[in-house]
């Protein structure tokens, strides 16, 4: 089971801020997981060893890169927020499940899917908002400057899990809580007025 050590705060922070991530660019932070794995920076548990090799970091190499590009391709970086929604709620759960030290595997998979994949879709969802804005605002001509930015988010933030992982997840926590309060606030209201 958990023994909440230092090490393991750490790993299970680091694996939050990968997940978060993920809701920026799917393959950015599993590009990085693998890299972190390989170096021996990520711990991985048994069963996700996959992830150190060299196979993984090719496959997710070429990824990242198609992926990139292709946000700034003008309609495909709409159609790709469809397809990447789902995407980054798989990786989220998997790059939190791969970190964390839990012996069940039911209440390993549950976690990493409500709290990683949690993560990865409140992330996601902002993202994918700000780009239908930025696509009626500007008719598409603004999205570029979204995906620079999305790009940066994704690196930045995978970068800094490995540096100080516990600001970075307390961050993405205090964003998600901070979200549902005022969406909670926002209900609440329409259902007085109605």
């Amino acid at each position: 089971m958990i023994g909440m050590n230092t090490e393991t705060i750490t790993a299970v922070a680091l694996g939050i801020g990968l997940a978060a991530s993920a809701g920026f660019r799917v393959f950015v932070p599993m590009l990085a997981a693998s890299i972190g794995a390989h170096l021996g920076f990520l711990p991985v548990h048994e069963g996700f060893e996959w992830l150190a090799g060299w196979p993984a970091m090719i496959c997710l190499g070429t990824a990242t890169v198609l992926e990139i590009i292709a946000y700034y391709v003008p309609v495909i970086d709409n159609l790709l927020d469809t397809i990447t929604t789902p995407m980054a709620i798989g990786a989220g759960t998997l790059l939190l499940t791969s970190v964390l030290p839990i012996d069940h595997n039911l209440l390993k998979w549950t976690t990493g899917l409500i709290v990683g994949g949690g993560m990865a879709a409140t992330v996601q969802s902002g993202t994918v908002l700000t780009r239908l804005a930025s696509t009626a605002k500007t008719a598409g001509i603004g999205n570029p400057v979204v995906a620079t930015g999305e790009h940066a988010a994704a690196f930045g933030s995978s970068f800094l899990s490995f540096v100080i992982p516990v600001i970075v997840a307390a961050f993405f926590l205090a964003g998600v809580v901070t979200l549902a309060v005022v969406f909670r606030r926002k209900l609440f209201r329409r259902r007085v007025t109605a």
